[in-house]
């Protein structure tokens, strides 16, 4: 009978660490199989964040160009019309780019000759707002959000990888289990190794999923 109930207790066993081995090289595997995916995911968010990062410098190159038009334009026309040259101020308020001609004509409209009040420029007027600076800060807020969903992504891999390890971890406690020969221990390791396997499982649940369509 102690035969008999031994035998039992040995395929009771096996079937108990061929589970746990089955179920935990399915999860090695799918936590590798994520940890991959969330390091594409943290790539293509890295090269948006870059992309967006470069963008935003030739849109802010683009708008200090524009300034130092708008600038170079509004001081010839103060000089031509400190000097009374109406026509030759009315050239150049003319070649004003679109950007600039409302934040001068609010600024004009403050008379600034007269108004010790007034803005100094038409430069410091709320009205004077170019699109490409605009463009510039947008791209820049694009490029941080990117950059920080990287960070994230990331992270996620990281995680992945260290259930990986667990994973593999349980493993191995399934694997030496059936080596071992006395009753005690086999359970004492499988059951460390289902404990590990399980903790592991419950803590991956928490992890958001990357799949591939």
């Amino acid at each position: 009978m102690a035969d008999g109930g031994e035998g039992r207790f040995d395929r009771h066993f096996e079937l108990a660490a061929t589970v746990l081995l089955a179920m935990a090289a399915v999860a090695t595997a799918w936590a590798s199989y994520q940890s991959a995916r969330w390091h594409g995911e943290q790539a293509r968010a890295q090269s948006g964040s870059i992309a967006a990062r470069v963008e935003s410098t030739r849109a802010a190159n683009v708008a200090n160009r524009q300034g130092q038009i708008d600038v170079a334009l509004f001081t010839q026309w103060v000089d031509a019309y400190a000097r009374d040259e109406t026509e030759l101020a009315d050239f150049y308020s003319k070649r004003f780019r679109p950007e600039f001609k409302p934040a001068f004509g609010a600024w004009v409209a403050t008379r600034p000759r007269k108004n010790p009040n007034a803005p100094l420029s038409p430069f410091a007027m709320p009205q004077y707002k170019l699109a490409a600076t605009a463009a510039a800060d947008r791209l820049e807020v694009k490029a941080a959000a990117s950059s920080q969903r990287a960070g994230e992504f990331i992270q996620r891999a990281d995680d992945y990888s260290l259930a990986v390890v667990l994973f593999a971890s349980s493993l191995f406690f399934a694997g030496i289990s059936t080596r071992l020969h006395s009753s005690t221990p086999r359970m004492v390791v499988l059951g460390l190794g289902y404990a590990l396997f399980v903790g592991s499982v419950t803590w991956i649940a928490t992890f958001p999923v990357s799949l591939s369509v």
